[in-house]
């Protein structure tokens, strides 16, 4: 058996909601003896766990499975290895920072981490 990095994309649509549109992008691991098969497990898992749902404004909310975006072999996995990396855009870098900054910060708190200020 080997592990596989897989990225999954769900479609998020909220009835009677015209903003943007928004989409989740989830990183999974699965286990199989070839690619092939960790693709076919991920795409499995993909429509598995669509779903739909009245949220707390009875609007009906949909997850809806677009398609297994990657697959990787991980042959190695060691300390400070990558394993995932996106490149965003932003229309305001500051902003893009500052938001950043902010969930480290919560996330620093919320492990009792103390973060320097910058």
């Amino acid at each position: 058996m080997h592990t596989f990095l897989t990225t999954l994309v769900f479609q998020i649509s909220v009835e009677n909601h015209h903003g943007v549109a928004q989409f989740d992008e989830q990183v999974r691991l699965i286990e199989a003896p070839d690619l092939e098969t960790a693709w076919e497990k991920a795409r499995n898992l993909g429509t598995q766990e669509q779903d739909q749902f009245l949220n707390h404004l009875r609007q009906l909310v949909a997850w809806k499975f677009i398609a297994v975006a990657d697959v990787f072999p991980l042959s190695r996995i060691s300390d400070g290895g990558q394993v995932y990396s996106v490149t965003h855009e932003a229309d305001d870098a500051g902003v893009f920072i500052d938001q950043i900054r902010e969930k480290s910060k919560a996330t620093a708190s919320y492990f009792s981490i103390s973060i320097p200020v910058s």
